[in-house]
């Protein structure tokens, strides 16, 4: 016998040596355009569009030449897409006023995109951080500090505009205690907790990585930082923590941000709730990244493994910026 031959289990090469058998080495990672969310940033000038200076090949748009782009995409499979207001000339003050305004970007512009493609799922983030003169995801008390009941009410409230005026998803990325049972609350009082979801970004994580997005949004913090309600990197028994908060109140989804260093605690909370719809953010900082990965093709070889991996790991429906090259790629195959 040869002496490589150790035993039947040791001889792994017989099951993949063609295309047609890797596939089946690799269950539930395919990748179609309901496993892609697009995230999208819209401006108050809807006639404008802007070029994002750190991330390539995505822009800034109002809502004059989103549509267009958006039927497009659409044609070519998208399925959802999560939507970003910008203010650049609305006022931003302690209370976030503008962030459930009638003159917000998002409030405005979700009657027409509904209509110019009814079949495309709208889901909202719902954050006070682009509204706020202070830049924080919450109200703050005269300390500076975190004002956790009147940032539940105030996000709540933000939230169930974006509802009545058209979302089918709101997706909280505040991080606050209790904000989803507030959301849901919301929603039931106002007979819409059968029209519209609730994705939780349940694992947020203080991360590094945000920063073309904070550039992109005018985001990022006037003092301090969000430390105190993101997660740190390390803790995944936080995230266990923060993921079992949500469910508990009511999360209809759950999401994992960022996405590719983070893809332990998506395999941890899919177990942990296998019957929850699992989102993962391929954030900002990732985008560009892979986007300067080489030529294109070594690009969309690097994007397509890590999409791999990311449903791999136990992702349903990933959120990238890569949203319009994917369908490219899936439409060329």
């Amino acid at each position: 016998m040869n002496p490589l031959f150790l035993s039947p289990e040791h001889v792994l090469q017989g099951g993949y040596f063609n295309a047609t058998l890797r596939k089946l080495q690799e269950p539930n990672t395919t990748i179609e355009p309901h496993n892609l969310m697009y995230p999208i940033f819209l401006l108050e000038n809807e006639d404008a569009m802007q070029s994002v200076s750190s991330m390539p090949n995505v822009y800034r748009y109002g809502i004059n030449k989103l549509i267009p782009a958006l039927v497009e995409l659409v044609e070519q499979g998208l399925k959802s897409i999560l939507i970003f207001g910008i203010v650049e000339t609305l006022p931003k003050d302690a209370r976030g006023s503008s962030a459930d305004c009638s003159e917000n970007p998002v409030v405005k512009a979700l009657p027409r995109i509904l209509e110019a493609c009814p079949n495309l799922t709208i889901a909202c983030d719902v954050c006070l951080c682009p509204y706020t003169s202070h830049g924080h995801c919450g109200l703050l008390t005269e300390n500076g500090v975190i004002d956790h009941a009147a940032s539940v009410k105030r996000i709540a409230e933000v939230a169930l505009a974006y509802a009545k005026a058209g979302a089918h998803i709101v997706a909280p990325s505040d991080m606050m205690d209790n904000r989803i049972k507030a959301i849901k609350d919301a929603l039931v009082e106002n007979k819409l907790q059968n029209q519209v979801s609730v994705l939780s970004y349940s694992c947020k994580f203080a991360s590094s990585m945000y920063g073309p997005f904070r550039d992109t949004m005018k985001s990022s913090p006037m003092a301090g930082d969000r430390k105190c309600y993101q997660l740190p990197p390390g803790s995944a028994g936080l995230a266990a923590r923060a993921a079992a908060r949500d469910v508990s109140e009511g999360a209809d989804f759950l999401m994992v941000k960022p996405g590719l260093p983070y893809l332990d605690i998506v395999r941890q909370t899919k177990d942990k709730y296998p019957h929850h719809p699992l989102f993962i953010y391929q954030v900002s900082g990732e985008y560009a990244m892979i986007s300067r990965n080489g030529d294109s093709s070594e690009v969309e070889s690097t994007l397509m493994e890590t999409l791999t991996c990311m449903r791999r790991a136990g992702a349903d429906c990933i959120i990238t910026y890569f949203a319009p090259l994917v369908l490219n790629i899936l439409c060329r195959k």
